[in-house]
């Protein structure tokens, strides 16, 4: 029994792996995310500005062109905003207006103002990149305040002061409570990107296993099988094969993405952008606070084994609904409702800091199929504890415990079945023996 087990997941391995579809398709999703991963690279390796150097000509009438200078390109190298020159313009405001347009350059003209302390004109030759344009904004106007604290003779202490952050004593009445505003933002943009993937995989996994079984049906294969191995056995070995094989293209996935930062940081010496280190700083900083981070250690875990118990019951279903069909088109609308659960609980794992407090929000984190994206999102913002979290794997495994053993039962009636007529009536007849 264990040699034909293991021959059929073999078999059924080799047909979705060693395809030229399936070298085409992960060649094309490596391209893709590696494409995504050093997109700057790739338009400058084409010819594209993105990464040209940006010369900036300053015509300093108020004397803070060194000021300018030095403020501009230290902050533009904190933000990787490319390679910068910046030099003092000497001729007339005519002639850099001439030298904009054959050299695509940017002019900034700095005077004095009465009432405001400095004007400044900025001309291009067409649009300026915003970060760009916020950067110099925000150097004219810190020339300007230090323009306009030396006109008041503001001293350094009393201007360190003034600048010095309040300090903000955080209390929260309620101690269960460990997600924060900030975190609760990042439940709704961050945590979707991380499910997404898993998603994907579920659906895919579905597909495939209904797509095989209803193929080996179609062909009339599925007589010669059965006639060899029993269907407990054969319905065993579509289940692992798929599992392995969505398990190793998810694998193949994480490593696309990492080849994609080797690549990056190989060409670039940069893993990734100054904006998005800032930004990933500040989701670490917002879990310290929060104190999200000792739960994570142990909700990471537990989440794994959640969605690796949720894609055998996914497959399990899968497997059910496609022996007691005769065609892809009738599994494709049997599995109509798996999607529907599915896209359910992605989007209720997204808005789970809206309903803070629903008790029906709670209780979802416990049914299966949904508990495997939205518990680790009720558990993050601090609504479900690890012992709910244990639970709600517990019922998953439960329900898988329940799938196969009716399961295997209408597999056995409608695998070889080839009538709708009273079919569902079998089936629930095969499930009560």
């Amino acid at each position: 029994m264990k040699t034909k087990l293991k021959y059929l997941i073999k078999n059924s391995l080799s047909k979705k792996m060693k395809t030229k579809w399936f070298v085409i398709a992960n060649i094309i999703l490596f391209v893709v995310i590696a494409g995504l991963i050093n997109i700057d690279s790739i338009i400058k390796f084409f010819g594209g500005d993105f990464n040209d150097k940006l010369e900036i000509m300053v015509i300093d009438n108020i004397g803070s062109y060194e000021e300018f200078k030095s403020t501009y390109e230290i902050a533009s190298e904190t933000l990787n905003l490319g390679e910068v020159e910046i030099t003092k313009y000497d001729k007339t405001y005519e002639d850099a207006l001439y030298e904009i347009k054959e050299e695509d350059k940017i002019l900034i003209e700095l005077n004095a103002d009465e009432t405001n302390f400095v004007r400044a004109k900025l001309v291009s030759n067409d649009n300026i990149d915003v970060n760009i344009y916020q950067l110099i904004t925000t150097t004219i106007n810190s020339i300007k305040r230090d323009i306009a604290l030396k006109h008041y003779n503001i001293s350094d202490n009393i201007l360190a002061l003034i600048d010095a952050k309040v300090e903000i004593e955080r209390i929260k009445l309620d101690d269960n409570k460990n997600a924060d505003e900030m975190l609760e933002l990042i439940m709704g943009t961050i945590f979707p990107l991380i499910i997404l993937p898993f998603f994907m995989l579920t659906m895919f996994l579905v597909q495939m296993i209904g797509a095989e079984i209803n193929e080996e049906k179609t062909t009339k294969g599925m007589e010669i099988i059965i006639s060899n191995v029993s269907p407990t056995v054969h319905f065993a070995s579509k289940i692992i094969a798929g599992n392995v094989f969505v398990l190793a293209q998810g694998l193949l996935l994480i490593l696309y993405v990492v080849l994609g930062l080797g690549i990056r940081f190989v060409s670039t010496g940069a893993v990734i952008g100054g904006e998005v280190q800032t930004y990933v700083g500040d989701i670490i900083n917002s879990l310290k606070i929060s104190g999200v981070l000792p739960v994570l250690s142990k909700a990471i875990p537990l989440t794994i084994i959640l969605m690796l118990i949720t894609f055998l019951a996914y497959s399990l279903v899968a497997g059910i609904l496609a022996s007691m069909t005769t065609n892809m088109e009738d599994f494709q609308q049997l599995q109509t409702p798996i999607i529907i659960v599915s896209l359910v609980a992605y989007y209720l794992s997204m808005m789970a800091a809206m309903f803070e407090g629903s008790l029906f929000i709670k209780i979802l984190g416990f049914v299966p199929f949904i508990s495997s994206l939205l518990a680790p999102a009720l558990l993050v913002l601090g609504q479900f504890s690890i012992v709910d979290m244990v639970i709600s794997i517990l019922i998953t495994c439960a329900t898988v415990f329940l799938l196969y053993k009716y399961g295997i039962k209408i597999y056995k009636v409608g695998i070889l079945n080839y009538s709708q007529n009273n079919l569902w009536k079998k089936m629930f007849k095969a499930a009560r023996n």
